[in-house]
C-alpha cells in the first residue's frame, strides 16, 4: 500500500467526505458568524489616542483632550477664498457665526487672513476625538449642510480641510473603489481558472470560498481592534480599522487563497482525468496536497503574528487579520468546507457545455500525467470530459 494510501489526511478526507452535508452547514455557518462584524465595519485613520499608553505620544494626546476636550487633537481647517476687492468682514463675520452654532462645533477661532488677503482660515473644534463617528458627521454635516447655503449668498468658496477632514477623505475614496477592486480581482481571477480547469463549478467556488476567508478574517478584526472584544488580552487599543487594511488585506489574502486553491485543485483534476471517479480524485488531492497546504499555512500564520510584538497599532491591525485569514483558509476552507462541497457536486463539479468545451484552448498545468490522458468531448457525449483513447 503506497504511504498516500494511508496518510492522516487521507482518512480525514474520507471522514468529510462521509458527512458532507453536516461540515460543509457547520463550516459554512462558522464562517458566516465570523462575517458578521463586517457589516459593523468603520473605516477611519486612527490617531495617537491609539498609541500605547506609555508613550508620550499618548500621554500628549489625553493631556489635551482633558484640558481642552477631545475635539482639540485633530480641529479642522474651514478655509474661504474671499475676492481681490472690498471689504469681506461682513463675509468672514457670517462664516464664522454659521460655523460656531454648528451642532459638533466646540470652539472656533477667529479669521486668520493670508498676507495677500485672499485667503482667510477659521479653525474650528470638533466636541469629539477626530477619528469619532461624530466627528465624520461634523464634516459631512459642515461641507452639504451648512456652507452650501452660505456660498450661495456670498458668492464665497467655502472648503473643509485639514488632517482630520483629510483621513475622512481618504477613508471615503478607498471604501468607494474597494468593491470596484473586489469585482476585478474577482471576475479576473474566475476567467482565469474557467480557463484553466474548464468547470464552470471551480470558479465559482474559489471566488465564493476566497471571499469568505477573507471576509471572515475581516470580520474577527472588526470584532477584535473595533469592538473591543479581546483587546486587553492582546494588548490593543479599541478603534476604528484603518482604511486601507481591507484593500491590503484582501490583495494578500486572495492571492495565498488561490495559490492554494490552484494547487489543491489542480491535483484533484489530475486525479479525475485519470480515475474518472470524483470522489476518489477529491480523497488523492487532499492526500497529496495537505500536509504542504498546511505546513505552508503555519509557516505564514507564524510570520503574520509576529507583527503583534510591534507597538504600532496599525501593524498588529493587518498582520493580526492576515494570519487569521489564513488560518481559516487553510483550516476550515480547505480541510472542511472544500472537500465536503466538492463530494456533494461529484463529477458535476468538471460539467462544461459541448459547444464551449470544444472552443476552450487547452492548459496543462497539471503535469505530462494530465496531457496523456487528456480529454475530449465526443459528438454523441452527454457531458463535456468524456475520455477518448490516447494517442501515442
Amino acid at each position: 500500500m503506497k504511504a498516500h494510501s494511508r496518510s492522516r489526511w487521507r482518512e480525514w478526507s474520507r471522514v468529510v467526505q462521509a458527512q458532507p452535508w453536516p461540515l460543509a452547514i457547520l463550516s459554512l455557518g462558522l464562517m458566516v458568524a465570523l462575517l458578521l462584524p463586517v457589516f459593523g465595519l468603520r473605516l477611519q485613520s486612527s490617531d495617537a489616542g491609539n498609541d500605547p499608553s506609555g508613550t508620550s505620544t499618548r500621554q500628549a494626546y489625553d493631556m489635551l483632550a482633558q484640558g481642552f476636550g477631545p475635539g482639540f487633537n485633530g480641529p479642522l481647517l474651514v478655509i474661504a477664498e474671499l475676492p481681490g476687492q472690498g471689504d469681506n468682514s461682513a463675509v468672514l463675520s457670517a462664516l464664522h457665526r454659521e460655523v460656531a452654532g454648528t451642532s459638533g462645533v466646540a470652539a472656533v477661532t477667529a479669521p486668520q487672513l493670508s498676507s495677500s488677503g485672499r485667503v482667510a482660515v477659521i479653525r474650528a473644534y470638533p466636541t469629539a476625538a477626530p477619528q469619532s463617528a461624530a466627528t465624520t458627521d461634523l464634516v459631512n454635516r459642515l461641507r452639504h449642510q451648512v456652507l452650501p447655503p452660505l456660498e450661495h449668498r456670498t458668492g464665497v468658496p467655502v472648503l473643509v480641510g485639514g488632517y482630520t477632514a483629510g483621513s475622512i477623505d481618504f477613508s471615503h475614496v478607498l471604501s468607494a473603489k474597494l468593491p470596484l477592486f473586489i469585482g476585478i480581482v474577482v471576475g479576473l481571477s474566475a476567467l482565469l481558472l474557467f480557463v484553466l480547469f474548464r468547470s464552470l463549478v471551480i470558479p465559482v467556488q474559489a471566488a465564493l470560498m476566497n471571499l469568505l476567508s477573507i471576509g471572515g478574517a475581516l470580520g474577527v478584526t472588526v470584532a477584535v481592534f473595533e469592538n473591543g472584544w479581546f483587546a486587553h488580552v492582546l494588548g490593543v487599543e479599541k478603534g476604528p480599522v484603518e482604511p486601507w487594511i481591507p484593500v491590503l488585506m484582501f490583495a494578500v489574502v486572495f492571492g495565498l487563497s488561490m495559490d492554494y486553491e490552484v494547487f489543491l485543485i489542480s491535483r484533484v483534476r489530475e486525479e479525475w482525468v485519470r480515475q474518472r471517479n470524483a470522489s476518489a480524485a477529491v480523497a488523492d488531492g487532499i492526500a497529496f496536497t495537505g500536509r504542504v497546504i498546511s505546513a505552508a499555512a503555519a509557516i505564514m500564520v507564524c510570520v503574520f503574528l509576529s507583527f503583534m510584538l510591534g507597538d504600532q497599532r496599525v501593524i498588529r491591525e493587518f498582520g493580526f487579520g492576515l494570519a487569521v485569514a489564513v488560518l481559516l483558509d487553510a483550516l476550515v476552507v480547505r480541510c472542511v468546507l472544500l472537500p465536503a462541497v466538492l463530494e456533494l457536486l461529484g463529477k458535476s463539479t468538471w460539467w462544461l457545455p459541448a459547444w464551449l468545451d470544444a472552443r476552450l484552448p487547452h492548459f496543462y498545468i497539471e503535469g505530462s500525467s494530465a496531457r496523456a490522458g487528456r480529454v475530449h468531448r465526443r459528438p454523441d457525449a452527454g457531458e463535456a470530459g468524456e475520455p477518448e483513447p490516447a494517442h501515442a
